[in-house]
């Protein structure tokens, strides 16, 4: 499920979609706003051009909105069914949490959005001379 070749592979690893080899983002995880969406511009193995189209990840927006809605209701839930919290403890809940994932949902969303388009081949790797 989670090797080489697969979507989940490739989302969970933050791979290039096509040669899973090369890196997705040009920083590691992080919480500064500049670096948290900072892409390569092609894939540094198989040159594949993240940027497929202007403004192509604009459609990552809808796969944000499906995390956030599937968190929101999940931290409600636990929040409400297990520590009986009231509705604004839930609501508040729902805010921090929205808030110290959102880096996390952005990069998430962006890379499942263009293996929702690309591939894995394993023939586009380039070898290195």
């Amino acid at each position: 499920m989670f090797k080489k070749g697969s979507k989940f592979y490739s989302i969970f690893n933050v791979k290039c979609p096509r040669c899973h080899e090369g890196e997705f983002y040009e920083h590691k995880f992080t919480f500064h706003p500049n670096k948290v969406t900072k892409l390569h511009d092609n894939c540094p193995k198989c040159k594949l051009k993240y940027m497929m189209e202007p403004s192509f990840f604009y459609g990552a927006m809808y796969v944000n909105y499906g995390i956030t809605v599937t968190l929101s209701i999940s931290v409600f839930l636990l929040s409400k069914l297990f520590f009986n919290a009231t509705l604004l403890q839930c609501f508040a809940a729902i805010i921090i949490t929205l808030l110290l994932l959102a880096p996390f949902n952005l990069r998430l969303s962006r890379i499942i959005w263009i293996n929702m388009f690309v591939s894995f081949n394993k023939t586009s790797i380039k070898k290195e001379v």
